[in-house]
């Protein structure tokens, strides 16, 4: 079928992105009432069944992490990555057709996509920067810290596209916004200044290189926030201070708003279920 001119250089429709995975964060309660209904095999069928669905790799997404929540906004969350975003909800809607999934409440849930941040340089930007940090052009302090970071780049660019999950303990996400207000509205403000509020926050960021792992995926159009940040830490104390340190940014302090944060604990289905009691 031949197109209009107009959309001669388009892709072909499609769920999948042209670049990076969908990633959906789902988190759940148990409704304990409705499980006390089940008899002592039903409940043990149940039980077997929940573990198969979320440790199945059958038709499954290309990641799932299960972590134990903390608090009473859920008893346990599930985060969700794939090129496809109906394999992500086939996931959560397998879920909720176990057995066990009578027994379940959805308490919040959240729509993104990984991207490439306009904020990260390109090797071309960072050369430049390169030079306005005072480094000459060719030396050899310049070329070692521009060749540095061409070797990091391609694993930069992977892990915020299509990344691996760390097996770190402990984890957190929110959502937030840039806000628009007066004096202080982020997308009003020029690129260039924007970029350099960025990359002083990046810097606090890289104070934690070791000890948090940090993802940002997009829900701009998706979802009620602009941008969902997912932080793994090798213990929870790394999850308050980097928070804490980066708050004091300009970026934060003065242009950020931030929703719900729900911190959790990765671990087995398995340990879901004996955590929680059931």
């Amino acid at each position: 079928m031949n197109r209009p001119p107009h959309t001669q250089n388009l892709p072909e429709p499609s769920v999948i992105p042209q670049e990076g995975w969908h990633c959906s964060h789902f988190y759940y309660a148990f409704d304990r009432a409705a499980i006390q209904a089940f008899s002592t095999d039903q409940l043990e069928a149940a039980k077997v069944e929940f573990v198969s669905v979320l440790t199945s790799t059958e038709d499954g997404p290309e990641r799932l992490q299960v972590s134990i929540v903390s608090g009473h906004k859920a008893d346990f969350g599930l985060m969700v990555m794939d090129p496809n975003p109906l394999t992500i909800d086939r996931a959560h809607q397998r879920l909720l057709n176990t057995q066990l999934g009578a027994g379940l409440t959805t308490t919040y849930s959240f729509v993104s996509v990984t991207e490439i941040s306009e904020y990260v340089p390109t090797i071309e930007q960072y050369a430049a920067r390169l030079v306005q940090e005072g480094e000459d052009e060719g030396s050899p302090a310049y070329e070692a810290k521009l060749n540095a970071y061409k070797q990091r780049e391609p694993i930069m660019r992977k892990q915020r596209l299509t990344p691996d999950f760390p097996e770190w303990p402990a984890t957190c996400f929110y959502p937030m916004n840039k806000i628009r207000i007066p004096n202080a509205n982020w997308f009003m403000m020029d690129h260039s200044e924007r970029n350099k509020l960025m990359a002083e926050h990046a810097r606090s960021g890289m104070e934690f290189a070791g000890k948090v792992q940090q993802l940002i995926t997009t829900s701009v159009g998706l979802d009620d926030w602009e941008w969902g940040v997912t932080l793994w830490a090798r213990n929870p104390e790394y999850l308050k201070d980097i928070v804490y340190r980066m708050r004091f940014d300009e970026a934060s302090a003065k242009y950020a708003e931030f929703g719900p944060f729900y911190t959790s604990y990765i671990a087995t289905a398995e340990e879901v279920l004996s955590h929680c009691g059931i």
